[in-house]
């Protein structure tokens, strides 16, 4: 880690939108934290800790699109989120996608009886949503590759 990273002008607003995060989140539904977790793929206590501002582990930014989709930011609240992280990791670039509207989908699978295997299982989806995520923004950015492959 650079000193610019460790810096306290960094942590302040590494502080600063976990306080935006906290905010959105504590005007959700009673379970929005369970569900985050699992739609990261994480244990609760991992989101417990990229909500504290007293942490200054920094929020991973591929985790940037679940977050505002499964907490449904405003307008308002994801571009002051987005602003902070942006001044706090400016080296960052941000994942396409973080300034776009984005939806839940909700799948049915079987409860395995097995708490472990239950989570693998939710942690499978969940890299399976990004990397689709990540292969329809690939494809949507690129229309004329797909004109010279014809």
């Amino acid at each position: 880690m650079n000193q610019e990273e460790k810096s306290p002008a960094r942590q302040d607003l590494v502080a600063e939108y976990k306080r935006v995060l906290t905010g959105v989140l504590d005007n959700r539904p009673s379970g929005t934290r369970q569900h985050l977790a699992q739609a990261l793929g994480k244990h609760r206590s991992f989101v417990s800790q990229i909500t504290n501002p007293a942490y200054a582990t920094p929020i991973p930014v591929d985790h940037l699109n679940t977050i505002f989709s499964v907490c449904h930011f405003s307008a308002a609240e994801r571009g002051a989120f987005l602003d902070l992280y942006r001044q706090a990791h400016p080296r960052h670039q941000l994942p396409p996608g973080s300034q776009h509207r984005t939806r839940t989908v909700s799948v049915t699978v079987p409860d395995l009886d097995d708490a472990e295997l239950n989570l693998k299982m939710d942690q499978l989806i969940a890299d399976f949503a990004r990397t689709l995520t990540h292969m329809a923004s690939t494809f949507a950015a690129s229309p004329n590759d797909k004109e010279e492959t014809q």
